[in-house]
């Protein structure tokens, strides 16, 4: 389906009538252009160049089978009218069935979305039923900086001035994850403590 390329027309509407029209748009869940544009095309008719909406030409159908259905030549049997109403069935049918498939592919996509909701509620992430989660390694002072928003050197003034304590606290309220951090001496790397 290709889009088509919209142009922007201000224009001013009396107060009343742009009132009701956003009422109208609310009342059939549409934008108020909509509904312009299927007043231009039910007063333009078909303009070459523009696509009408599934909405917009089932409206159009239904119009023209009800106008068909009560004009007075209806009542006689005239073949081209038989066969005009029988083309509207067909379509009305046709866009009809359309809509289900649309309407069902929807509900299928909202369902496949609920059941993943679902199922990282419910246990995380999908095929890590059974294993454990990723084990943090111990991080450089770079990389710590970084994962705790932080400079180096506010890092290392934060480890030389508070106690082990506070520092461990200090981290823990700056990580993402509420990770402690402590330094070791031996390797020069900080290791998470949960």
């Amino acid at each position: 389906m290709t889009r088509l390329e919209r142009e922007s027309i201000n224009f001013k509407l009396p107060k009343p009538l742009a009132a009701a029209l956003r009422k109208a748009a609310r009342e059939r869940k549409t934008t108020a252009t909509d509904l312009v544009i299927q007043g231009l095309h039910h007063i333009l008719g078909d303009v070459p160049g523009t696509e009408v909406s599934v909405e917009t030409r089932l409206a159009q159908l239904e119009e023209e089978f009800l106008h068909i259905r009560s004009s007075p030549d209806a009542k006689n049997t005239n073949p081209h009218h038989e066969e005009r109403l029988t083309n509207l069935e067909g379509k009305l049918d046709a866009i009809a069935n359309r809509l289900a498939q649309f309407e069902g592919a929807l509900m299928q996509m909202q369902h496949s979305l609920n059941a993943s909701k679902s199922r990282y509620k419910s246990g995380g992430y999908p095929y890590q039923h059974n294993s454990q989660p990723p084990q943090l390694q111990p991080f450089n002072e770079q990389n710590l900086a970084l994962r705790l928003n932080t400079t180096v050197s506010t890092l290392q003034e934060k480890r030389a001035v508070l106690s082990q304590k506070e520092f461990e606290l200090w981290t823990r309220e700056r990580d993402s994850s509420q990770y402690a951090w402590r330094f070791n001496s031996k390797d020069g790397l900080y290791h998470p403590v949960k």
